[in-house]
């Protein structure tokens, strides 16, 4: 799939969110990569045999205080090249990254793995 194509199923993931929740992110950058680096995954401390669709770096919107300011943005990486590994049709692309999208947008608000689930 074309980079652009992709782009457009994320764009779509986060449009079709609840407006509740869109109207709360902020300070917060979605980035599209084909896979996640080596590098990545071991300060992540995920197994190189992984296969990471999506990741979320930044500091949960329930953990942020008063002192929060002046800060980089959050980062939520989703991994084009992983997730189409995973997939047969366009459709199947869509709905995962319909999938992949909110569950990292679930770190964002601080639900935990074990919650997203």
């Amino acid at each position: 799939m074309e980079r652009k194509e992709f782009e457009r199923l994320v764009l779509r993931a986060i449009e079709e969110l609840p407006e509740k929740f869109r109207k709360k992110l902020e300070n917060i950058e979605i980035v599209i990569e084909d896979k996640p680096r080596t590098t990545t995954l071991s300060e992540c401390k995920i197994s190189p045999s992984a296969t990471l669709l999506g990741l979320y770096r930044g500091i949960p919107l329930k953990k942020r205080g008063r002192w929060y300011g002046n800060v980089l943005p959050d980062k939520i990486t989703i991994y084009q090249k992983n997730i189409e590994s995973l997939c047969r049709s366009q459709e199947e692309i869509a709905g995962r990254v319909r999938e992949v999208v909110r569950h990292e947008i679930g770190h964002y608000f601080g639900l935990k793995e074990e919650e997203l689930r």
